[in-house]
């Protein structure tokens, strides 16, 4: 096992906020989105943030192995960003995905439709659970993730010295309100204990977009709300059609600007602050340039803060009543029968009686005819 180590004479305090973010935004269109997806890129400056001849990894998202509106990377985002890529002379290029304690990612890059997306353009599939996993030592102070894996934090080897983009889509979430760039990296850096860090899931974020600032040359996210999702995400949504894109080279930025336009403070958004405080992006809309599409008055009304029988339980364990049993029930061998209930709910009980007619509801519109051509 290989241990990356910082350089010497390199300093782990805080970075000062940076002055401006620029995040672009579009509205558009099924019959326009993919050539729209190349626009907004380059209106985000994708060619000065990220340099053609290094391998570039497309984090896709994968928040349920089934379909879902609104849920995970959709194939034109996928499909958008690759033609914009391959444009700027980007020639290599990986879609990674990773599984989950919950979710199969082999099953979900199929039924999201983003396998035969990549098949078409040539893009090789990387699960990221197949690959190597080193130990890094992080060149920054973290503020959890070296309390929460005391015998090392371990990443993904291939993630190393390759640009990223990330591929979230608009959507709220039970544990961070909303989620975007910066919870995007959530899957691909952190190994199937990553639930260990949910009670401290602000904190973990900031530690990982420290972590990628080191290990990617260039950062990059887009992000489709094409199709964006309301309530107790990521999975027990309601999709709303909505028509939006975005991009930015700023994680931070781009998150604030998603958080305004659902109806959110962003710098009410602890990950949001605490990136911000600690220089890693912008979090301040007033900060913030937009360009392309007015987002003046915007405002989507989103609520964050309903919940799911399953998600009830968790934070019972992470902040509740039953903290004293987090390590019995989240870290010995009882814990795979919490995965189980939480399959059983969601796969069996919440996706027949609830999500199923949203799945119907959602390919009856422009957007879900779009879906079935992939």
């Amino acid at each position: 096992m290989t241990t990356v180590m910082p350089r010497p004479g390199e300093q782990s305090t805080p970075r000062p906020a940076p002055r401006r973010a620029k995040v672009a935004v579009l509205y558009t269109s099924p019959r326009t989105v993919v050539e729209d997806y190349g626009r907004l890129m380059h209106l985000a400056d994708v060619d000065k943030c990220l340099a053609a001849a290094t391998p570039t990894i497309l984090k896709v998202n994968i928040s349920w192995q089934k379909w879902f509106p609104a849920c995970s990377t959709t194939p034109w985002q996928l499909e958008g960003t690759i033609r914009a890529l391959r444009s700027l002379g980007c020639s290599e290029l990986y879609a990674c995905h990773n599984s989950t304690v919950v979710v199969n990612s082999h099953e979900g890059e199929v039924a999201n439709k983003q396998k035969p997306v990549c098949d078409k353009y040539n893009v090789p599939d990387v699960h990221l659970e197949d690959v190597k996993w080193t130990r890094y030592q992080p060149k920054g102070e973290m503020l959890v993730l070296n309390k929460i894996f005391p015998e090392g934090i371990h990443i993904p080897e291939f993630l190393i010295g390759k640009n990223i983009v990330h591929l979230p889509t608009m959507k709220t979430h039970v544990f961070t309100t909303t989620t975007g760039a910066m919870k995007n990296a959530f899957g691909g850096l952190l190994s199937h204990r990553r639930h260990w860090t949910h009670s401290v899931i602000h904190e973990t974020l900031v530690d990982l977009l420290t972590i990628q600032k080191e290990i990617h040359p260039g950062l990059f996210a887009v992000m489709d709300g094409t199709l964006a999702g309301d309530g107790p995400g990521p999975r027990a949504m309601r999709f709303h059609v909505k028509n939006v894109i975005l991009a930015s080279a700023d994680q931070v930025a781009i998150d604030a600007v998603a958080a305004k336009i659902m109806g959110f403070d962003p710098m009410k958004q602890k990950f949001i602050r605490l990136a911000h405080e600690r220089g890693l992006g912008c979090g301040d809309p007033r900060q913030i340039d937009i360009v392309g599409d007015s987002i003046e008055g915007v405002d989507w009304k989103f609520r964050g803060n309903e919940e799911t029988f399953a998600s009830r339980g968790q934070k019972m364990i992470y902040w509740g009543p039953l903290k004293p049993l987090e390590n019995l029930l989240l870290r010995s061998p009882i814990v795979p029968w919490a995965f189980l209930a939480s399959n059983l709910y969601f796969n069996t009980f919440w996706y027949n009686v609830v999500g199923r007619r949203r799945v119907k509801q959602a390919l009856d519109t422009p957007w879900g005819k779009l879906f079935q051509t992939y």
